[in-house]
């Protein structure tokens, strides 16, 4: 068989997928099927290996437990850019900063991908919070995906990813680099060193303690079954401070889940 077409069977399918789900929480269903397959051909390339089913057995072997990561990494979409859904950020400024109260704040993005959002959020407290700069503010951002923290940490983004940021802030938060022939926008570090990167699976142990005042977890929950939705977001209302907000994607909210959170309006919601 040539290395262009291995095929991926029903049983093959079922098997990766309930390995997705046992380690992340990720929901495959049938309709998954043709791009779990085309994302895995990148894998079994790299490992120069011929079929699906000497993948599978390499996935259960000793010496195969570090590609159990790259594969969730191939699996899972990282798709983001710099203010995603920019009425999320508008409601902080004008809603949620001005009500927050004492020096330490904490905020946590809890799929941060390559970056743009907890640094799209540094942005704004740089901009917003009054009292910023002698006041103890954090951003945990945190991503089950080392390949899309890798990005993160280097902080460094072409032209088109930088677009959506307002001219002024590309300017006052940006340094323009050149590298490779190309034009390159690189963080500062007073947006930069507000943001602490780690790499956390949601469906794990949570070692930090909170409480939070916000929490991002946007277009994430979308990839989870309801059973994983409702014991992340009962785990999201532990972390928060009383009064403390939860922001979701827009095409989520959390209609189908049981909590406690107050809705405010269209994927935010308060403790």
């Amino acid at each position: 068989m040539e290395l262009g077409s291995p095929h991926l069977t029903d049983g093959q399918f079922k098997a990766i997928s309930r390995l997705v789900y046992d380690i992340c929480g990720i929901s495959l269903n049938n309709g998954k099927k043709s791009l779990v397959r085309a994302r895995l051909m990148k894998r079994l390339r790299a490992l120069r290996m011929q079929s699906f089913r000497e993948y599978l057995r390499y996935l259960e072997s000793e010496a195969g437990r570090g590609e159990i990561d790259f594969m969730i990494d191939v699996i899972t979409t990282n798709k983001t850019n710099f203010f995603r859904e920019i009425d999320h950020f508008d409601f902080l400024r004008t809603c949620v900063l001005p009500t927050l109260r004492g020096t330490r704040l904490r905020f946590w993005c809890a799929a941060c991908s390559s970056g743009e959002e907890p640094y799209s959020l540094a942005m704004v407290l740089r901009e917003s919070l009054i009292g910023m700069d002698w006041k103890d503010v954090r951003v945990l951002a945190t991503d089950i995906s080392t390949r899309m923290l890798k990005r993160a940490r280097a902080a460094s983004y072409t032209e088109e990813a930088v677009q959506e940021i307002p001219s002024p802030m590309r300017r006052k938060y940006f340094d323009i680099i050149q590298r490779d022939g190309q034009c390159y926008y690189m963080l500062k570090m007073n947006v930069r060193s507000l943001v602490s990167l780690g790499c956390l699976n949601l469906m794990g142990p949570w070692p930090m303690k909170g409480p939070f005042d916000v929490i991002f977890c946007r277009n994430v929950m979308i990839y989870f079954d309801r059973p994983t939705q409702q014991r992340l977001v009962q785990r999201f209302w532990e972390l928060l401070r009383p009064e403390g907000y939860l922001f979701v994607g827009h095409s989520e909210g959390l209609s189908g889940v049981v909590h406690r959170f107050q809705y405010v309006q269209p994927a935010v919601y308060r403790k």
